[in-house]
């Protein structure tokens, strides 16, 4: 049985990697996080489809689960069992496609969206961002209110994103959220394994 170390959902973004992203994937997957979606948003589908099919390929030998990003044809044709969408693209998702899926997230921002996500078929949801972010420069996090109101508000596992770290990360739990997302953090840490150690 595999032990999964941590409540942590890894975000990647390759261009953030100071070393080969295939090798940053096998090291993140050998410290069994919840998962990694992976959010590579500037590539076109055929690019994504040939690095998601290496990235399934990592995450399955870990037995880790990989969540595949926005592209939906490129889900169906690996045989993803996890999806997660903008809110926008999920509306336009049909009942088909999302029944070739165990798992469908959606990156929401308000209570609003979040029901309207569970209304659609998400099995999780992420809420943020949370805290202030170098991914949202200029822009102050909605805070822990927000992510409190959005845990009450569904019945489904909610995520927290934006400016996670070990001084919050028990904040972010305290008020109901399932886990974390983590981006940046584990894209440039020197030691995958110690790194979310502190998330514990």
């Amino acid at each position: 049985m595999i032990i999964f170390m941590s409540d942590i959902l890894c975000v990647t973004n390759r261009k953030l990697c100071r070393e080969d992203f295939l090798t940053r994937i096998e090291k993140i997957a050998a410290a069994h996080p919840a998962g990694i979606i992976l959010r590579e948003k500037d590539l076109e589908e055929e690019a994504y489809f040939r690095l998601a099919g290496q990235v399934l390929n990592v995450c399955r030998s870990h037995q880790v689960p990989c969540v595949l990003h926005s592209f939906v044809d490129v889900a169906v044709r690996l045989e993803a069992e996890a999806i997660h969408m903008p809110l926008p693209a999920l509306r336009d998702m049909t009942e088909g496609q999302k029944a070739h899926f165990k798992q469908i997230g959606a990156s929401c921002h308000s209570v609003e969206d979040a029901k309207e996500a569970v209304g659609l078929g998400c099995t999780y949801v992420t809420a943020g961002h949370v805290f202030a972010t170098d991914c949202k420069m200029g822009l102050p996090g909605r805070g822990l209110s927000f992510l409190e109101n959005v845990c009450e508000s569904v019945t489904v596992p909610v995520y927290a994103i934006g400016g996670i770290s070990s001084e919050n990360i028990g904040a972010v739990r305290s008020v109901g959220a399932a886990g974390a997302c983590v981006m940046s953090g584990l894209m440039q840490c020197e030691d995958v394994q110690a790194y979310l150690q502190k998330l514990l």
